[in-house]
């Protein structure tokens, strides 16, 4: 019960890494709010913990939206009091060649993996400076430092995200608070399933070497890095880059 008096924020809690995530916090002992924009599958999520006995609420959010996350998370913390983890996670995928790529890919990839990031984050912290205390996580990305074809826009979105939650960190670190990121390599997750359908997808010369440990990840392994690095394990541990590709970034 390492987290018992926490209340934990997850976006893009419906399905995935976040769902993964949002489940070992709960099982840890925190209230866990499920923020996600699917209402339906973040609360089936929800349901299945509060079956097990679990403190969880599901909140619908587009973290795109600032009005939206702000009214999330007020309701969460009416519920269960200021958010002391929050974890970002929700992102999305828009694949193709940058010379056919289209504006409004651009532009909703940026609107959830970067600004999504920024409006969550913005607000936790506006939450957690008064009490001097708490911790941010963004799941990044290992395609913000390493190249991919056909993956412009995540890759850019990535980056840019992970830079911001190392700059808030350097922000919040008087006082106490910390801020790091988790770069996953392929995991297994819906988004990944659809890769598949990209044209490039099974020639990996085009964007990558291989994982050297043989095998994808799984959503519980990204929740483990996170589930460390929320800890007191990682009390000094701030504006880190925490990558968990199987070696894949090589």
């Amino acid at each position: 019960m390492e987290f018992r008096d926490s209340h934990a924020l997850v976006t893009g809690a419906g399905q995935g890494i976040g769902a993964a995530v949002a489940g070992e916090l709960a099982r840890a002992g925190a209230a866990v709010t499920l923020v996600d924009v699917d209402a339906d599958q973040a609360e089936k999520v929800a349901s299945q913990l509060r079956w097990d006995g679990l403190r969880a609420t599901a909140r619908a959010a587009d973290v795109s939206d600032s009005a939206a996350v702000e009214t999330a998370i007020e309701a969460a913390e009416t519920e269960f009091g200021p958010p002391g983890i929050v974890v970002n996670v929700a992102g999305v995928l828009h694949l193709g060649p940058v010379a056919d790529f289209a504006d409004s890919d651009w532009e909703h990839v940026f609107s959830v993996n970067t600004r999504g990031v920024f409006h969550t984050s913005r607000a936790a912290a506006r939450r957690m400076i008064p009490h001097r205390r708490g911790v941010i996580i963004t799941v990044g990305s290992n395609a913000a430092r390493v190249p991919r074809a056909h993956m412009a826009a995540y890759a850019a979105s990535k980056a840019a995200a992970t830079m911001f939650t190392k700059c808030l960190g350097l922000e919040l670190a008087p006082y106490g608070i910390r801020c790091n990121v988790v770069a996953p390599g392929s995991t297994d997750t819906a988004m990944q399933r659809a890769m598949k359908g990209d044209p490039i997808w099974g020639a990996p010369e085009m964007y990558r070497v291989g994982i050297p440990l043989g095998r994808i990840a799984e959503p519980a392994d990204i929740a483990d890095a996170v589930m460390f690095l929320a800890s007191d394990r990682a009390r000094h541990i701030t504006l880190h880059d925490l990558y968990v590709d199987g070696g894949a970034s090589l």
